[in-house]
């Protein structure tokens, strides 16, 4: 590239750093407080998690699921998360505002307590790393637009740091040059690292990763198998002969019954549904092992889905991503209907699969915790740096930005833009709305002369 080119990108280097800086501060040290959530939520929850009720009369998970139910009021247990000793059993309860809590049954099912689901630590970081605790398609697309900045950010300085005089060795080198020195060393080290956290969370995305999920759908030989988009229905045949013909609730008319346990999914002995201490019979006499998590079925044609994933975002629930399976049960008979297993995924899914949990650092356990913090804290520092760089230059009283691009575009400059632009569509879209103001103020400006 040639010169004028060469200070096009570190003008564009400059502001881009300038305007998303805050953010990147802000997703980067919620994003370390989501890897040690799990180590968080052990200790500050060990009572939730661990403990037991002073009840010590043995109950069945039936009844301890009609005592949470009784208790809270207006809420209907949609989730069931059996998990591997020592944890509790946890239930997801939600009411018809879509307010959720979790509440633990001890090992004799006895109730110990409940929290506020937006309030744990898990949820309060996934919050703010993935929409700022605001939400709202504005800021999902903000957040998403950050993070597709920070890598234009780091390809153009791994640029700069090559084709500029960053590495050089330097006689006596100034503070600002040995600050600057160590801001392109820094980030050149961690520019490979920092592209694959930053790509691996993209499937959270509101704008890219909706187009990865609905191209996973679209296309289940590469992306998501037919089986887990349209799962079977029970056999109709097990509901008994009076409520046959029944018309079928939808999710809101069931959801308003819920507060009476007759009608509960697997609570209603008129139903002829398994409950779920027999599905977790036939769970286990599938060779299914804990963890996994129960999912209601939502209708009388509904089947429960039993799943293991290995991106849950629940402390004790995630599994190796070879280990991931979606399996359904009839719920009338509890016969296992269909499994899909992670061999079935395409070339998409088995990525997601993969990424997700190295994005969250707990798919090779401490050292994927250690290696994704490392690499945290160095682009904080890089950040810092490269503030104390500017700070350093800047003269008093003007805001000394990096010098004006002489020349025009070259064919190289264009390319870099339009392959960002493809790869990152929401990147694409802002990098003409700052062509177009470009092109407004450059106009102005000849006007003025």
């Amino acid at each position: 590239m040639k010169k004028g080119n060469y200070n096009r990108l570190w003008q564009w280097h400059f502001y881009a750093a300038l305007f998303i800086v805050p953010l990147l501060i802000t997703l980067t040290l919620s994003g370390i407080g989501y890897l040690f959530y799990t180590d968080v939520e052990n200790k500050a929850y060990d009572d939730l998690f661990f403990g037991q009720s002073e009840k010590t009369e043995q109950i069945t998970i039936d009844e301890g699921i009609e005592k949470a139910v009784e208790q809270y009021k207006g809420y209907f247990v949609s989730k069931v998360i059996v998990l591997d000793d020592p944890y509790n059993t946890r239930l997801t309860m939600t009411n018809d505002d879509g307010d959720q809590k979790y509440v633990f049954l001890d090992s004799n099912y006895e109730m110990i307590g409940s929290q506020n689901a937006k309030h744990t630590f898990s949820n309060v970081m996934r919050e703010i790393h993935s929409s700022l605790f605001v939400g709202g398609t504005v800021v999902n697309y903000l957040v998403e637009l950050a993070a597709c900045w920070a890598i234009f950010l780091l390809f153009t300085g791994l640029y700069m740091t090559f084709k500029g005089r960053a590495l050089k060795k330097i006689q006596n080198p100034t503070k600002r040059q040995k600050n600057k020195k160590l801001h392109a060393l820094v980030g050149t080290i961690i520019t490979i690292p920092m592209i694959i956290i930053i790509f691996t969370g993209l499937p959270w995305s509101a704008f890219m990763g909706n187009f990865i999920y609905s191209a996973a759908q679209k296309h289940p030989s590469i992306g998501i198998p037919t089986l887990k988009q349209q799962p079977p229905i029970s056999d109709m045949n097990e509901i008994p002969w009076a409520t046959r013909k029944n018309k079928a609730p939808t999710s809101s008319e069931s959801h308003a019954h819920h507060g009476d346990m007759s009608a509960m999914p697997g609570m209603s002995m008129d139903s002829g549904m398994l409950s779920v201490e027999q599905l977790i019979n036939k769970v286990e006499g599938a060779n299914i092992s804990k963890p996994y998590s129960i999912i209601y079925p939502a209708t009388e044609e509904g089947v429960y889905t039993v799943s293991k994933s290995s991106n849950t975002g629940v402390t004790g629930l995630d599994v190796s991503p070879y280990d991931e399976m979606t399996t359904y049960f009839d719920q009338y008979s509890g016969n296992l209907i269909s499994l899909v297993s992670y061999q079935d995924y395409g070339v998409l899914a088995k990525w997601f699969t993969w990424g997700i949990p190295l994005h969250e650092g707990h798919l090779f356990g401490w050292p994927n915790k250690l290696i994704n913090l490392f690499v945290c804290l160095s682009f904080l520092f890089v950040i810092f740096l490269g503030i104390k760089t500017w700070l350093s230059r800047k003269k008093e009283g003007k805001f000394s930005a990096p010098p004006k691009a002489s020349s025009g575009l070259s064919i190289g400059f264009i390319a870099f833009m339009v392959i960002l632009g493809l790869v990152m569509p929401l990147f694409g879209i802002s990098l003409i709305v700052v062509v177009i103001i470009e092109g407004i103020i450059y106009f102005i400006n000849k006007e003025k002369k």
